[in-house]
C-alpha cells in the first residue's frame, strides 16, 4: 500500500515578508515528502492586533510578488487567497463552532477563518501546516510525516502530531510549560494544542468538531458570567469583543475528550520557533538555516523550542 495523501498548506501575510523567501523553501526542502499539493494561503485582510506593529511589514503588491516567485521557482504549486466571503464564513463556522461568528481573526490578529480554510480546502487524507517562520531539521533517511501517519493510524486518540520541539536532549527532557506524558510508542502526549506545526488526519479532526467559541474577558466583569452561546450572540450584535486563540479552543476540546496532541520523541527531526524579528535575526537567518539543515546547533539550545538568538550569532 502507498502512503495516504497529504497536502502542505502554509499561511502567508504581509508580516512574513522579511523571512518567507528563506523559511518556506527551507521547510519544503527539509520535509522531503511527496505532497499531493503545496499551497500558500494568502491573508488579504487588513492587519489587526499585534500584527500591526510587527517589523518589516510590506505591501500586498510585495506579498503577491514573493508568492508568485515561490510558485515560479517550484517551491510551491500555487497560491490562493483566503476566502472571506460571508456565506463561506457562515457555513464553515457553523461546522467548526456550531454557530456563525462575525470575527475572522483573533485578538492578536491571527486568521482563525484562514486556518479553517486551510483545513477545509484540501482534498487529501492529511493536512500538514507549518507557520511560515518555523525552522526544521530532518535527517535525510527519515520522514517524521511518515512516522506520524503510522502512529496516528495506530493511535486514533492522536488528533495531531508534530516533530520534536527543539533539538534533542540526552535524556529526552522537553523544556515545556505544559504538562505531558511520554508514550512507550515514541511520542509525548499533550492536552494543549499548538497551531505552529501540525499534521492532522482530516477525518479525525472532523470528529472533534464543533469547537467551543472562546471570547476574551470583558472589562465589565458580570458579562464574563454569561454562557458562551449568549456571549457569541452579544458579540455578533456589537462586534466589540475579541476571539481568543484558535489553539486555545482546540485545547479546550482536547480537555473535554479522549483526544491528544502528539509530539514525536524521535531525535531525527526537530523544530525551532524564532520569536525574534530583529534586523540581527533577519541578517543571521540564512546562516541559521544552513546550520539547522546540517543538524548543527548550539549545545545550550537543546530541549528549547524557542530559538535563543544570542546562541546563534
Amino acid at each position: 500500500m502507498g502512503l495516504p495523501s497529504c497536502a502542505l498548506w502554509l499561511m502567508v501575510a504581509r508580516t512574513d515578508l522579511p523571512f518567507m523567501t528563506h523559511t518556506i523553501p527551507h521547510l519544503v526542502k527539509m520535509s522531503h515528502f511527496p505532497f499531493s499539493e503545496r499551497v500558500l494561503a494568502v491573508d488579504t485582510a487588513p492587519l489587526t492586533g499585534d500584527h500591526v506593529g510587527r517589523p518589516g511589514i510590506g505591501t500586498m503588491e510585495e506579498l503577491r510578488d514573493r508568492t508568485a516567485q515561490l510558485v515560479a521557482d517550484g517551491v510551491v504549486d500555487r497560491a490562493i487567497d483566503m476566502n472571506y466571503d460571508s456565506q463561506y464564513r457562515e457555513r464553515v463556522y457553523r461546522k467548526h463552532f456550531g454557530s456563525p461568528i462575525r470575527k475572522t481573526h483573533n485578538y492578536k490578529g491571527y486568521p482563525i477563518l484562514g486556518t479553517i480554510f486551510t483545513i477545509e480546502e484540501p482534498q487529501s487524507d492529511y493536512i500538514l501546516h507549518y507557520d511560515s517562520d518555523m525552522l526544521l531539521y530532518q535527517q535525510p533517511d527519515y520522514s517524521w510525516i511518515e512516522e506520524g501517519m503510522k502512529l496516528m493510524e495506530k493511535h486514533p486518540e492522536l488528533m495531531s502530531l508534530r516533530p520534536l520541539t527543539g533539538p534533542p536532549t540526552q535524556d529526552g527532557t522537553l523544556y515545556q510549560s505544559f504538562p505531558y506524558e511520554r508514550d512507550s510508542d515514541g511520542f509525548y502526549k499533550f492536552k494543549f494544542f499548538s497551531s505552529r506545526v501540525y499534521l492532522l488526519q482530516r477525518k479525525v479532526f472532523d470528529e472533534l468538531l464543533p469547537l467551543p467559541v472562546i471570547w476574551r474577558s470583558y472589562r465589565i466583569m458580570v458579562l464574563n458570567l454569561l454562557p458562551g452561546s449568549l456571549k457569541t450572540i452579544l458579540n455578533n450584535a456589537t462586534g466589540k469583543a475579541d476571539l481568543d486563540s484558535w489553539e486555545i479552543m482546540v485545547s479546550r476540546k482536547l480537555d473535554q475528550t479522549h483526544y491528544f496532541r502528539g509530539v514525536l520523541a524521535n531525535p531525527k527531526a526537530w523544530t525551532l520557533h524564532p520569536k525574534d524579528r530583529s534586523p540581527e535575526f533577519i541578517e543571521a537567518l540564512p546562516r541559521i538555516i544552513q546550520r539547522i539543515e546540517a543538524g548543527d546547533y548550539p549545545a545550550e539550545q537543546a530541549g528549547h523550542y524557542d530559538l535563543i538568538l544570542k546562541l546563534w550569532i
